[in-house]
């Protein structure tokens, strides 16, 4: 039976070095969960691999897409599935790496089929957004589904987006839709999860903040400032350095901020690792 290897576990734990480790030793591909690594323009907040991480291991499912494209969990498991399916015709063994975990998720386990949403509903429902504001969407999940409004991240603005726009395509409550029910997979999964003591972790955090930083954070976050409003550059390191750059704190209080915010994402891909939501196959 074929394998997939997956690496997870918080940011900043050290995750592509061991899976580069893994694919060199088993002489295979890595395939990243990571939800913003697979944009373009944003190599140093995403922390996407080095050249040296990158020398003689092919990675899939990274700087792929412009900023302004859709993906989603349910669109990562179909692309994951399809090039897993392709390294295994010539390899016996596959390695999954990435931090998001509802990414790895849709991957281990399987998500829900839900309908897809065409672009006169998505389009307009975005543009509304961006016009009203976070408020005005959450409200309008409120309206639509207050079951699932009770129990989502309200500050994951992107899964309360698809939310919606799943409550809009489908007429039915996007709750209905969840079955929560797991997919049989015809490979055989080994998961690998990264921990260590949370001041080791948070001192990795605070060091790779700064390193970014280093490396041109300031000048990457300028160069997609007018793209701003995109979901792609809704994540931390990018967020604090807008503010920044419009004057709402000073330079040192967003570095301070971006590792404050890193270290609680953190906590947040902990919480969901302990909770068992990622389960072997």
């Amino acid at each position: 039976m074929k394998k997939l290897i997956v690496v997870t576990g918080p940011t900043a734990s050290g995750k592509t070095d061991l899976a580069v480790k893994l694919a060199l030793e088993h002489d295979t591909e890595i395939i990243s969960a990571d939800s913003r690594q697979i944009y373009k323009g944003i190599p140093i907040v995403t922390a996407v691999p080095d050249e040296s991480q990158r020398a003689g291991v092919t990675h899939h499912l990274m700087e792929m897409l412009p900023l302004d494209s859709y993906y989603s969990a349910a669109m990562f498991e179909e692309d994951a599935l399809r090039i897993a399916s392709e390294i295994w015709r010539r390899r016996d063994t596959a390695i999954v790496c990435g931090g998001s975990m509802m990414y790895v998720d849709a991957l281990v386990n399987g998500i829900d089929e839900l309908p897809t949403v065409p672009e006169n509903i998505r389009i307009p429902l975005m543009a509304d957004w961006m016009a009203n504001g976070d408020d005005w969407l959450r409200d309008r999940l409120k309206a639509l589904d207050s079951e699932y409004y009770n129990i989502v991240d309200l500050a994951n603005m992107k899964r309360v987006f698809h939310a919606v726009e799943i409550c809009m395509a489908s007429g039915v409550t996007y709750t209905s839709l969840r079955t929560g029910k797991r997919k049989k997979r015809d490979f055989e999964i080994e998961k690998i999860i990264i921990d260590m003591p949370r001041e080791q972790l948070f001192d990795r955090i605070n060091r790779r903040v700064l390193a970014m930083v280093e490396n041109g954070l300031e000048e990457e976050a300028r160069s997609v400032y007018p793209m701003r409003h995109l979901n792609s550059l809704n994540t931390v390191g990018l967020k604090e350095m807008f503010a920044y750059f419009d004057g709402k704190m000073d330079f040192d209080t967003a570095v301070a901020r971006i590792q404050k915010n890193t270290r609680v994402y953190a906590k947040k891909q902990l919480t969901w690792l302990k909770k068992g939501k990622i389960q072997n196959g």
